[in-house]
């Protein structure tokens, strides 16, 4: 730790406790974008991007325990969006490795926890698939809610939603007409990903961009965003607590 970083730590505290009594409220559930790894690596200098990677999950890790700090009772993650499958095999092979780590270590960091993986994993590798299978096997059950969005896209999660409800009323013998009766805002929620937790109430996006690129799009119609701008693996408590405290200063108008 250098000189600057002695003098900050106390400074920081002081501000922390600022913000502490600052919230008078806490989300039910929060999004993550975790963006900015590979900028991360390029900024500081780092040998490769599985070093960003690994400093990037050990991040989640601690993000995880801040959570729970706060008794936040569900946590949705977007790891790997189905965009990212695109990128050159130098950067998503130690990505898998990274990520296949993270699945094993998860069970002990975060015992209390019931941890379950979505979104289009049959265009992962199989081996990730399994790592990914084995880690919801292993924390299946908990009252904490965490969900891990892998190979994941928004409208994909729309599309997948509406084939699934459209596939039960033709089970129950609808067509035509009565078919579409049957298929309204509701009904179509409950075929999401997330149809058993609480639309967020707060989404997080590191690295400075400020857009959602497809992340929850019907769930977060109505959350509250927080754009912050260091990149994920550098994300700091106190840019958690200023995050939940723009969240607490927000009235929430529900589209109203």
């Amino acid at each position: 730790m250098n000189a600057r970083d002695l003098i900050r730590r106390p400074l920081y505290r002081v501000y922390e406790q600022r913000l502490l009594r600052s919230l008078d409220r806490m989300p039910h559930h929060i999004g993550v974008i975790h963006d900015g790894h590979r900028r991360f690596a390029r900024e500081s200098g780092l040998p490769d991007y599985e070093a960003s990677y690994r400093a990037g999950m050990d991040k989640f890790v601690e993000f995880l325990g801040w959570c729970k700090d706060f008794e936040i009772p569900a946590v949705t993650c977007w790891l790997l969006s189905q965009e990212n499958l695109n990128r050159p095999d130098d950067e998503l092979k130690p990505y898998y490795r990274v990520l296949m780590e993270l699945f094993d270590r998860l069970p002990g960091d975060v015992p209390d926890a019931r941890i379950r993986v979505v979104g289009s994993l049959h265009l992962l590798p199989e081996d990730l698939r399994q790592s990914a299978e084995q880690l919801v096997e292993r924390c299946g059950s908990g009252s904490r809610r965490i969900t891990i969005a892998l190979a994941y896209g928004g409208r994909q999660e729309i599309v997948d939603a509406v084939r699934d409800l459209v596939g039960k009323l033709r089970a129950e013998g609808l067509d035509g007409a009565d078919l579409t009766s049957g298929i309204d805002a509701d009904t179509l929620s409950a075929h999401l990903y997330t149809a058993d937790l609480p639309d967020p109430d707060l989404v997080i996006r590191t690295s400075g961009e400020s857009r959602l690129s497809g992340f929850l799009l019907w769930q977060a119609a109505y959350a509250e965003y927080s754009f912050v701008d260091v990149f994920w693996p550098e994300f700091r408590r106190v840019d958690f607590l200023r995050a939940l405290r723009e969240y607490t200063l927000r009235e929430r108008r529900f589209g109203r």
